[in-house]
């Protein structure tokens, strides 16, 4: 079982276990060891977001791969899937990416790239782990094996001209008005940049990272700042990545937001109108709405769902070769372009359709009527969330909800896996039938948190 690693590499509250630098330093050394592949001289990249404790993780890290003898290339600020593609094109052994995603500030976090550009599999994090509780004294490389740092000043041009080069040949944005809330993040640079370079009029917003305020007020998990700039600019489209920019919200131009579910629609569509959906299915998760499935049946394109979380999304989509897939909250993942979600890779795909069609958004980019569905979620820090659900009190009630719920909709209440939270969503057609049940059920989670409190 892994300890360390979540669902989305390491993550925590900064300069507190498990996100200090001396345990970035043992990773370091842990993945270095690990991970190194044949007798060439062995590399890792290094990137990360605009988060003040960026400033300690990395040196850090650095430090570890050096002391088993791995090269290593700094990349700075840069979005997750540039590091991805970075440590492919770089033939490097390793990527590393230093964020918390859409967390903030406050906290951080490891992802951990292998050399084909993919998140490192469950084995291997285990691997890590073992090696790291095991020792690493014996691991250290002799006084003239260290490796050498380096920066790569041109990660970020290299990244652009991948990114403009999957936007249709011929086509441009010339004409278009879109606000770009980059979150405070690490697209902070990269991603204005794009959208200008293909000819648009770019409104930048969040675009000012002072180390603390990366999704603050602003990016995929905070629309409004988006959505307000969008009707006072009168802007004909809204994009909000979030801090690592490997997800994506959108609205249109009367500031409707547009979700990962009906950017997979979209482009799911258009994909299969063309005849380039691979295996006539697109991979989503058990969070995305029933409408999504629906459109999908009506359009003879299957819906498969994992569970929740990218790193399933892209196993799914790996193992059956399917080029599609993607989460509600805004991850997605065009496997002929990139190995993990893309928020600008999606964006743009949705820009091709918005130019293609010569119409609005609000006319395009609405797609399927979604089910009334309702998401909240319950702090649950200082108790284990697994052993809340298991509780007699919480076994009762989800059973009594699945009751209410049979044949009209469904239910679906788990742990975070980057947060000390329990999520509980539930759907139907009743959207009154959806706001109580989950009203209820978020009750019941915390009169059991108040008992586990209270208890100990």
């Amino acid at each position: 079982m892994r300890k360390l690693f979540g669902t989305d590499g390491v993550r925590g509250t900064a300069n507190t276990e498990p996100m200090t630098a001396e345990t970035a330093l043992r990773v370091g050394m842990a993945a270095g060891h690990l991970l190194r592949g044949g007798d060439h001289r062995h590399t890792v990249v290094i990137g990360k977001d605009t988060r003040l404790s960026g400033y300690m993780l990395e040196p850090a890290l650095a430090a570890g791969f050096l002391s088993v003898g791995m090269d290593v290339v700094l990349l700075g600020p840069l979005p997750t899937p540039a590091v991805a593609m970075l440590t492919r094109s770089l033939r490097a052994d390793l990527g590393v990416m230093i964020t918390a995603s859409h967390n903030p500030f406050q906290d951080n976090g490891i992802k951990l790239f292998g050399p084909d550009g993919f998140k490192l599999t469950d084995a291997q994090e285990i691997a890590i782990e073992a090696l790291m509780a095991n020792g690493l004294e014996n691991h250290r490389a002799a006084p003239d094996a260290l490796g050498r740092a380096r920066r790569l000043d041109d990660c970020a041009g290299r990244y652009i001209e991948a990114v403009k080069s999957t936007f249709p040949r011929g086509r441009r944005l010339d004409g278009l008005r879109i606000v770009l809330d980059c979150a405070n993040g690490a697209a902070y640079k990269v991603a204005p940049r794009v959208l200008w370079e293909l000819g648009a009029d770019v409104i930048p917003v969040g675009v000012a990272p002072d180390g603390t305020n990366i999704n603050r007020g602003c990016g995929s998990l905070h629309v409004d700042l988006m959505r307000e700039t969008v009707r006072c600019e009168g802007a004909d489209l809204g994009i909000a990545l979030d801090g690592d920019a490997d997800r994506v919200i959108l609205c249109n131009e009367k500031g409707a937001i547009i979700d990962g579910d009906q950017l997979l629609a979209r482009i799911g569509c258009d994909w299969a109108r063309a005849g380039t959906l691979r295996g006539g299915a697109v991979v989503a998760t058990v969070m995305s709405n029933l409408g999504l499935e629906r459109l999908f049946a009506a359009h003879d394109v299957r819906l498969i769902r994992t569970a929740v979380g990218d790193r399933y999304v892209v196993d799914r989509m790996r193992a059956d070769s399917y080029n599609l897939g993607g989460e509600q909250s805004g991850h997605v993942v065009l496997g002929d372009y990139a190995t993990t979600g893309d928020g600008l890779l999606a964006a743009l795909q949705i820009l091709a359709a918005l130019v293609e069609a010569d119409r609005p958004a609000s006319e395009i980019l609405s797609v399927f009527e979604p089910l009334p569905q309702r998401l909240e979620n319950v702090r649950v820090a200082g108790a284990d969330p697994a052993s809340l659900l298991a509780s007699p009190r919480m076994v009762a009630a989800i059973q009594a909800a699945e009751a209410t719920l049979a044949g009209r909709g469904r239910l679906l209440i788990r742990k975070s896996g980057t947060e000390p939270l329990i999520r509980v969503m539930a759907e139907a057609e009743d959207e009154t039938l959806v706001a109580q049940v989950v009203a209820d059920l978020c009750a019941c989670v915390r009169d059991a948190l108040a008992e586990t409190t209270s208890a100990a």
